[in-house]
């Protein structure tokens, strides 16, 4: 059986971003396994009418594969899947690309220094496996007692049916977070009429952005300069947010004094307002931005219920008020099981899985290695996530790293690269250390950037997006213990 040096399981944005790296650094021989029939991850899955990015689309693309064709400011969920699409044809990556072929196991071989990698069709062995799974995957579906009951269309906004036809129906909708604010202006202009179950309010900036004229797409097209300067000031813009977010006093007064004026200026009616307000630190949770969800959810389309939805009982919904409605659709915007990913039961290290070593939250050196797991990288797993700026600026600084540590692999004779249980229990440390004081373990808020299990804040990475450039780029493969003796094993390209 040929060993493959790499495979990557996931074709979304970080999968794209690593494969695009290790191809750039002269490392063709590479696997993609991707579960779905499409490549494009989050945005192959996320359907819901109104669904778009909340980060100028011009800064949420690959530094190589830049797209001046962005029809707006904030690009719609099928413009980005279309993107990706575009970028992995770019990539050429052929039959490197195995959609349809999930990853159904994967075990380090401590003889042979290889990964043994089920997918249900073809096993794969490979020197290193890059977890590009994401983050956004699994809905999550909450304990309401009674769900079952509920006799008509009943589905996650991350599994949209498109084959409800909700056109004069009564609609539900269970969640106010980054999915709902999009979908419920969509649905009141088609609903007869929507019932929104708000367990929490969010903190709501305005939106802004436009159309980007056909001018102004051929300029940037013509122009690559400008598009880097474009580029390199949205990033900027990006780095500013995150002093309002992670709690620095005067940064985070502005920007609630901000969102308070857009709810003023938005919703007239004072117990509606009020019911609206959260009652947390400003960044404790993630900040939405809208224009459109104020004034749906002040219109005589939308009734908001400011409690959970507690009970169902057939086509009524009892909330935790006590309120009682009668519903026709209901759609879960719940979010996902973030802080657990579920491909770390699937993958076992030296001695345990992922979901084992991670039981009281997910841990790592320098957010992508792990210890007891040789020569497995993990994209935005653990403390990857950002709630400032793009996320795909920390794919790309990852798939850096892992390029850089591959080098550092081949040059040690076992070709293993093992994570010092001391530099990964440092590292959280000085997570820990760093997000203290943070609005995401002070503020007042349950989030789900903080895993519930110990209460570390394990999905955001707690500075700047510079910041954990200069920590990855400062490593010296100090992190990893000393290089032993090879094994006897098989050689890439080799039989095994």
């Amino acid at each position: 059986m040929r060993v493959i040096d790499t495979v990557v399981v996931g074709a979304g944005f970080a999968g794209l971003a690593m494969v695009g790296a290790l191809r750039r650094a002269g490392r063709d021989d590479v696997v993609v396994l991707e579960r779905g029939g499409d490549v494009g991850g989050t945005w192959r899955d996320n359907t819901y009418p109104g669904v778009a990015c909340d980060v100028p689309a011009h800064l949420y693309s690959l530094a190589a594969h830049p797209n001046a064709g962005w029809s707006r400011t904030f690009a719609p969920g099928r413009e980005i899947q279309d993107y990706l699409r575009g970028v992995a044809e770019r990539e050429a990556l052929g039959d490197r690309l195995r959609l349809r072929t999930p990853m159904l196991g994967a075990r380090w071989d401590a003889d042979d220094a290889v990964w043994l990698i089920e997918t249900g069709a073809e096993p794969l062995v490979a020197r290193s496996l890059v977890l590009a799974c994401g983050r956004l995957t699994e809905p999550h579906v909450p304990g309401i007692a009674g769900l079952e009951s509920f006799p008509g269309p009943l589905f996650h906004s991350a599994r949209w049916d498109h084959d409800v036809d909700l056109t004069g129906k009564r609609v539900a909708v269970v969640g106010t977070g980054a999915s709902a604010v999009q979908l419920v202006p969509e649905l009141a202009r088609i609903a007869a009429h929507v019932t929104l179950f708000q367990r929490t309010p969010a903190w709501i900036v305005p939106r802004g952005g436009s159309e980007i004229s056909p001018a102004e797409r051929e300029h940037l097209s013509t122009h690559p300069g400008e598009m880097a300067r474009l580029r390199a000031q949205l990033y900027a813009e990006g780095e500013e947010r995150f002093a309002s977010r992670s709690g620095d006093a005067a940064a985070s007064t502005a920007a609630r004094e901000s969102a308070l004026r857009h709810l003023r200026e938005q919703v007239a009616d004072p117990a509606l307002r009020a019911a609206l307000t959260p009652d947390y630190a400003f960044g404790c949770k993630r900040v939405l931005l809208s224009d459109a969800f104020y004034p749906a959810v002040a219109s005589d389309a939308v009734t908001l219920e400011p409690t959970a939805l507690s009970r169902v009982d057939g086509s009524t919904l009892t909330a935790a008020s006590g309120a009682t409605f009668e519903a026709d659709v209901l759609v879960l915007a719940t979010g996902f099981a973030a802080a657990q990913q579920p491909y770390a039961d699937l993958v076992r290290g030296d001695e345990s899985t992922l979901a084992e070593h991670w039981s009281e939250g997910m841990t790592s050196f320098g957010s992508t290695v792990v210890a007891g797991f040789p020569n497995l990288f993990v994209l935005n797993g653990p403390n990857a996530s950002l709630g400032h700026n793009s996320a795909v600026l920390m794919a790309e600084e990852q798939s850096a790293y892992v390029v850089r540590t591959l080098a550092e692999r081949d040059r040690r004779p076992d070709r293993t690269l093992r994570v010092r249980p001391e530099a990964e229990a440092a590292y959280t440390d000085e997570i820990a250390a760093a997000a203290a004081s943070t609005p995401w373990l002070t503020g007042g808020c349950r989030n789900w950037y903080v895993d519930e299990r110990s209460g570390r804040l394990t999905l955001l990475w707690p500075g700047t997006v510079q910041a954990f450039h200069e920590r990855l780029v400062g490593t010296d493969g100090s992190e990893f213990e000393p290089a032993h003796a090879p094994v006897r094993g098989p050689e890439v390209g080799g039989e095994t």
